[in-house]
């Protein structure tokens, strides 16, 4: 039997021991560079900035060979941990705290679900956040931020079995809720970032890690992150995870994962046009067990400039992953990721196709991406949240432009199919139109329809929304 890494009384003692997109200054922590996918969740969180090196004490005669080495490893560990100068920094305690900045976010939506079997469901939402940022003293910095989802019609729709009168109705994953969204500190240098607490934490383009934008209520972690920028084209982030506060909320059985996870990244730029990110995220959840998994994998993504036209370009993704049983997941497999995607962008409009597979280790378990913002991949309408046992073959097409009126416009094709077996999943067609109408005030409207065959039923969704941030 394949050897499996088990979780012990000593390793979980560390659970309370002591997260690509980068956030403006007064929003969120933590971030990496931006891949050139497609994501329809917009904002993603940030802190960019790891390693720091050891300074070695010289004891002897032996030690002056290796004297300006050392001396230069000192200097760079300061340089990393020096605060970084801004000039919004404070003076003070005082004045940091009483100079900082507030955010309100508000986001009205309507979501209709149908679904063959279940009563339909109409869930109209109002998303309330409100935070305060500290000014920065000394590279450190604080914030808060409070969030409250309330159903305008709390029985119109089922919110994952918390309300008895959604019996029957198709499941919106947007329960009312009141709780602490973010509360970290944050501590800035030149060359590294930490940040201890709960916060937004989306690693890359969200596909393993991210912080499920989409729903009403975010996806965040109780973590310590750190990123580092040891040199200009190298960022590394690491992540200790001890709690994952899920969309589902603080009320749900499901709402609270607890963990004792690690996650590194590393993006590194080849090009300016070509960069690659290496990763390890060995996930462990004790009241989770059947999500733990070690995942080991590569991505490089980049663009290629056509003709003299600005803007025109083809762009290409492809990435690799291997999976693993790991802690106390109860299942023994082996799985495999892969993904291909190749666009065409101009100034009018961009198109593309990809193909992503998550494995299957011969139908016992597919590859999964627990963490991550799964709305955003294998169609609009949730079908694929978790990846079936023979796994999901997902081959997918897209347009996007720009209509009149500034209205931004997608449509999204997608065929499912198993990895392991024949089996035909089903089809989906998904569209978005989405307006900016100034810094504050955005509206869109959403539609995903799925065309189930075998055992998979017909669905369709359709959201209307306004959002206002401030």
């Amino acid at each position: 039997m394949r050897a499996r890494q088990k979780t012990t009384a000593a390793n979980r003692d560390h659970r309370h021991q002591s997260p690509h997109c980068r956030a403006r200054l007064n929003d969120t922590p933590t971030i990496l560079p931006p891949v050139p996918v497609s994501c329809p969740e917009p904002g993603y969180p940030a802190s960019t900035i790891p390693p720091t090196c050891r300074q070695q004490p010289h004891t002897d005669q032996a030690m002056k060979p290796y004297t300006p080495a050392i001396r230069r490893a000192a200097l760079l560990a300061l340089a990393l941990a020096a605060p970084r100068s801004t000039g919004l920094a404070a003076d003070s305690i005082t004045e940091a705290l009483t100079t900082g900045s507030v955010s309100l976010n508000a986001r009205l939506r309507y979501e209709y679900a149908a679904q063959d079997g279940l009563d339909d469901a109409h869930a109209p939402t109002i998303r309330t956040r409100l935070g305060y940022s500290t000014a920065a003293f000394s590279g450190l910095k604080a914030r808060f931020e409070a969030e409250n989802i309330t159903a305008i019609d709390s029985d119109g729709y089922n919110q994952a079995g918390l309300n008895p009168g959604g019996a029957g109705k198709v499941v919106v994953a947007d329960p009312e809720t009141t709780e602490v969204n973010q509360v970290w500190l944050n501590y800035a240098g030149e060359y590294l970032s930490a940040t201890l607490g709960r916060q937004r934490y989306v690693l890359d383009n969200a596909r393993f890690v991210g912080d499920v934008g989409w729903r009403q209520n975010n996806q965040t972690f109780d973590a310590l992150t750190v990123t580092a920028t040891p040199v200009d084209a190298l960022k590394i982030n690491y992540g200790y995870l001890w709690q994952i506060n899920r969309v589902l909320g603080r009320e749900h059985p499901a709402g609270r994962w607890k963990s004792s996870s690690h996650l590194l990244n590393a993006h590194y730029v080849i090009t300016p046009t070509i960069s690659a990110t290496g990763f390890v995220y060995l996930l462990d959840f004790s009241n989770a067990a059947a999500n733990a998994s070690a995942t080991y994998g590569i991505t490089a993504q980049g663009s290629q400039p056509i003709g003299a036209e600005a803007g025109r370009k083809l762009t290409w993704r492809a990435g690799y992953a291997l999976q693993t049983d790991y802690a106390d997941q109860p299942t023994d497999y082996t799985a495999s990721y892969y993904v291909a995607e190749l666009g065409y962008a101009q100034a009018q409009y961009n198109l593309g196709l990809g193909y992503e597979v998550l494995g299957s280790d011969d139908g016992r378990k597919g590859f999964a991406t627990p963490l991550a913002t799964l709305h955003a991949f294998n169609g609009w309408a949730d079908q694929f949240l978790g990846t079936p046992a023979a796994g999901l073959k997902d081959a997918y097409a897209w347009v996007g432009t720009t209509l009149p009126g500034a209205i931004k416009a997608k449509l999204v094709y997608h065929d499912f199919r198993s990895d392991s077996g024949s089996t035909g999943y089903g089809s989906e067609w998904d569209i978005l139109l989405a307006r900016k109408f100034d810094a504050h005030w955005t509206a869109l409207l959403k539609a995903a329809d799925f065309n189930g065959r075998d055992s998979y039923v017909d669905v369709t969704k359709f959201w209307a929304q306004v959002e206002f941030s401030f």
